[in-house]
């Protein structure tokens, strides 16, 4: 649940910061001229809060608020820019499909969406091999590690 109010959250901020920048020239454009100015404000964001922020920190806005990192398999480091890029590539492909598969799911009658089927920690590994944990976790993880080698 956390993982998906961090992903709202993400999203939220990024429409309104977009919306806020794009509010000037709105007035005076047709609805289909405001989507596409809001498009390059959207992408540009989002690849700051999706890749730079995370590569700088650990995570986007919304994971920071919701007390998650991206972490990069199996070492539990921070993940490099290529990984973030790649997962933020997928991420664009990925999340406006979600309805898509959702609605899909219900009308075949295999419950309500494609997460049911995932087996046990597949639902939260991604394609670029970075893996979203709590921050508490990591803390404790790291201890637990430091503790073995000292």
């Amino acid at each position: 649940m956390r993982r998906y109010l961090a992903v709202g959250l993400d999203c939220y901020l990024c429409l309104v910061t977009s919306g806020l920048l794009v509010r000037p020239y709105a007035h005076s454009a047709a609805v289909p001229q405001v989507v596409g100015l809001l498009i390059g404000p959207v992408l540009v964001l989002s690849f700051l809060n999706q890749v730079m922020l995370t590569a700088v920190v650990g995570a986007g806005v919304g994971k920071l608020i919701m007390g998650i990192r991206v972490v990069s398999l199996p070492d539990v480091g921070r993940p490099g820019p290529v990984r973030l890029v790649r997962r933020w590539l997928y991420g664009l492909c990925w999340l406006p499909l979600q309805p898509w598969y959702g609605v899909r799911a219900r009308l075949a009658g295999d419950g309500p969406g494609p997460r049911t089927a995932c087996a046990e920690g597949a639902a939260y590994s991604d394609p670029a091999g970075l893996r979203q944990v709590r921050r508490t976790d990591l803390v404790a993880h790291r201890r637990a590690v430091a503790g073995r080698t000292g």
